[in-house]
């Protein structure tokens, strides 16, 4: 059947002389992969390629049956259309940060309407964000994504830097863990705040060097590691960290 949806690309891969194999995370179905045949011809209407480039938001006519592992686009064209983020360097590299926590962190094609918005949401914000600003999207995206796969860390009541967290327990404890995986109070409190936000703009109030950036970048996927099977390393964070630095 023929079924209209959005769909934020993820990844996409040559395949064959003129084809692309294209992953991306759909309103009404989840995690779909989909096969572009001729889109890297020079004769492709619109250059198709340039279409699904990570983290593009789409408007798609997709053929789709559940018993079959790649699916095919009918008509595709773009929902929103970027004024920086595919040419901007900096929101370039976070965009492709946050496709790609989001790409590591699912694991069935289960439609997920509300997290589907919500990454909307995030990428349509950083595109017009200023860029100071924009520098902390990955903090705050990371610690939102988690609430939607089940390992929410609860702030409600940390008030001060006093309180250790824990990553592998993915909570505020009053004294140090015996074990590695924990941050340390001042970057703890920091977490804190970040959880309280509930939408990006409230970022400005947040005033961040480079080094705790990335300090914070690091326990965050350190965290995804320890509570996602098979999480491994994320190749976009070194990247992300000289781009910010």
């Amino acid at each position: 059947m023929i079924y209209k949806t959005k769909g934020i690309v993820l990844k996409n891969i040559k395949y064959g002389e003129t084809s692309l194999i294209v992953t991306a995370y759909t309103e009404l179905f989840g995690l779909q992969t989909y096969i572009i045949n001729g889109a890297r011809t020079s004769k492709s209407a619109g250059n198709k390629a340039a279409m699904f480039q990570p983290s593009a938001i789409l408007e798609m006519e997709v053929y789709h049956n559940d018993q079959k592992e790649m699916q095919r686009i009918r008509e595709c064209g773009w929902s929103f259309l970027y004024n920086n983020i595919l040419s901007d360097v900096v929101k370039n590299c976070i965009a492709l940060y946050m496709v790609e926590l989001l790409h590591k962190t699912l694991k069935q094609p289960e439609q997920n309407a509300d997290l589907f918005y919500f990454c909307e949401d995030i990428l349509i914000r950083l595109d017009s964000e200023a860029k100071n600003i924009a520098a902390n999207f990955p903090l705050f995206f990371s610690l939102h994504l988690a609430d939607f796969f089940g390992f929410k860390i609860d702030s409600h009541n940390i008030h001060k830097e006093e309180y250790f967290l824990d990553l592998k327990e993915g909570a505020f404890v009053a004294h140090q863990p015996t074990h590695p995986h924990f941050v340390d109070p001042g970057k703890a409190f920091i977490t804190a705040e970040l959880l309280k936000m509930r939408v990006p703009m409230e970022l400005e109030q947040l005033k961040l060097n480079q080094q705790l950036r990335r300090d914070l970048l690091m326990k965050y996927q350190e965290y995804y590691a320890l509570h996602i099977q098979d999480f491994g390393k994320m190749k976009t964070l070194p990247v992300l960290n000289e781009i910010l630095g």
